[in-house]
């Protein structure tokens, strides 16, 4: 990873730590551990991950946790092993089953044509025991405490949906698949939605992201190893930031009024924020367009 430093009880500066993250814990116990690693309680992760699942999970420290909320809309890559042939109360293994069905007369060529299906702009009914807010609490939360949960379809998209394998086990169709999707699509939903439309029914026995955005499995460090080490390595505010957002750099008269939170006249995309870079190259701040084709761009959160 380019550009990294240590953080560590003698100092703490900001960054991101990108995890591998291990199954059977949630993506808070990982921030705990981390948080005594760095050495300070300024810790969150962006695009929470369940307990079953494993991979990149994004760690902010000290100033990065303002980043976090925007990184989290990143686009997302899962490889995952959906079970054909039985629904679950959660839409994986973690679930109680409520039905199976016989899965001999599904072929691969069935399988190929209803994930095709999956492929686009959806919109995707989330899990009853996803993380989404209903009259306050998460849906989860109701849903385990026997309530019966309707959420509303959501619009996502799934870039990309490739099956790799299909394969038969005594008691059902297992396939593995990867996934390119945009942030807020749920690949439990996805296993779901895969059984019901080849009339079998199908929950999520394996997931693990492989990406965030550009940031892969190929730069997450494993817990474990962090845990050894004694420390974390981090992605200064810098390289994180140029590397999720488009960049603008301005002079050191710009750079003082992005201190005081006042509106600069740059060009930004109308689509998202750019990271505002000093004429020194440190990252300033994001900087969102304005209400309107008149109007200078307005400061979304300011690092200095």
């Amino acid at each position: 990873m380019s550009g990294t430093s240590r953080a560590s009880a003698q100092g703490v500066p900001s960054g991101l730590v990108v995890v591998d993250k291990p199954a059977g814990l949630t993506s808070h116990d990982v921030v705990a551990r981390v948080r005594r690693l760095a050495g300070t309680r300024k810790v969150g992760h962006a695009g929470t991950l369940d307990p079953m699942a494993t991979g990149v999970l994004l760690l902010g420290v000290e100033k990065a946790t303002r980043l976090l909320g925007h990184l989290a809309l990143a686009d997302k890559r899962y490889d995952a092993t959906v079970r054909l042939g039985a629904t679950t109360t959660t839409d994986d293994a973690e679930g109680e089953i409520v039905s199976t069905a016989d899965t001999a007369g599904i072929d691969e060529s069935a399988v190929r044509s209803t994930a095709a299906t999956l492929v686009g702009e959806l919109l995707q009914v989330p899990s009853t025991v996803s993380a989404i807010k209903v009259d306050g609490q998460r849906a989860y939360k109701r849903a385990r405490a026997g309530e019966q949960v309707e959420l509303a379809a959501r619009p996502v998209t799934v870039h990309e949906l490739v099956v790799h394998t299909v394969r038969r086990e005594a008691d059902g169709v297992d396939v593995e698949l990867s996934v390119h999707c945009s942030t807020g699509t749920y690949v439990r939903a996805l296993a779901r939605d895969l059984g019901a439309g080849l009339g079998v029914g199908g929950h999520l026995t394996a997931l693990r992201r492989t990406a965030v955005g550009g940031i892969t499995l190929a730069e997450a460090a494993p817990l474990g190893q962090l845990q050894a080490a004694g420390s974390v390595t981090l992605v200064p505010l810098e390289e994180a930031a140029a590397r999720f957002f488009p960049t603008v750099r301005v002079d050191e008269e710009s750079a003082v009024a992005v201190g005081h939170g006042r509106r600069l006249a740059v060009d930004v995309p109308a689509h998202g924020p750019v990271a505002v870079l000093g004429p020194d190259g440190a990252f300033l701040a994001l900087y969102r367009a304005g209400d309107s084709s008149d109007e200078a761009a307005r400061p979304v959160a300011v690092f200095v």
